[in-house]
């Protein structure tokens, strides 16, 4: 798979960067070794932009995340105290969920698949390079998809097994639908498509909201894995 498919973009854009405003990222968290929780809030707090509001174990993570209101989770996948997948069930169901991305030691997890198809945002390998972390947060607080460029096919096939896009709804795209999504697989946000296409960032949210319903999907993640399986990043490997 390509290594661009699914990673954050080397920068966030100017636009993307007006449109929070300036506003600190804030960020959770959560993995049930304390080394991995202050190595991540040391990484992404010396970044300008992003701030790690609390780092917690699982049991602690529900509660955090209604007492502190963060934009990004970074969730444990497997921890001994509370399956990070309970939690990642409980935090979807709040009313007004954070991103959620799950933070796994083996790109091969069975629980990945699992987690994508439950809303989580992508995964990150615990062994990322630090000098990535804070782009892949930038990313996905931007409602971008982060998945690690080590992804496997079998992670891939795991999450759309039984429920991959068949050609006649691939081809339920326009031409530039079919743009938009191979941008979106790319990891870019609505307002980094717009820079690169010349959209306006409203025209490019449209045409987002009727790929996902073209391709009976519920969200970015699904529909980036959806264009990898059906060939259409072949091209860019």
């Amino acid at each position: 798979m390509a290594q661009t498919c699914y990673q954050s973009s080397q920068r966030i854009s100017a636009l993307e960067a007006r449109h929070r405003g300036g506003r600190m990222i804030r960020v959770l968290v959560v993995d049930d070794e304390a080394l991995i929780r202050t190595g991540f809030q040391h990484i992404l707090n010396a970044a300008g932009d992003i701030e790690v509001v609390a780092a917690v174990s699982g049991r602690q993570a529900l509660g955090e995340v209604g007492r502190l209101h963060p934009d990004v989770v970074l969730l444990d996948i497997r921890m001994p105290d509370v399956d990070g997948l309970t939690v990642l069930e409980r935090i979807r169901a709040l009313p007004s969920p954070p991103i959620v991305a799950m933070l796994t030691t083996f790109d091969t997890d069975e629980y990945v698949a699992a987690a994508l198809r439950m809303g989580a945002a992508g995964f990150l390998l615990k062994d990322t390079d630090p000098e990535h972390l804070a782009l892949q947060v930038r990313t996905l607080a931007a409602d971008g998809v982060v998945l690690s460029p080590k992804v496997t096919s079998t992670v891939v096939d795991g999450y759309l097994a039984g429920r991959a896009p068949d050609g006649g709804l691939i081809g339920r795209l326009s031409a530039r639908e079919r743009e938009i999504l191979v941008l979106l697989a790319d990891g870019l946000s609505n307002g980094e498509i717009a820079a690169r296409l010349y959209l306006g960032v409203g025209t490019v949210k449209d045409h987002v909201s009727a790929i996902l319903t073209k391709l009976e999907v519920s969200g970015r993640v699904q529909a980036a894995l959806a264009a990898e399986r059906a060939g259409l990043l072949r091209d860019r490997r």
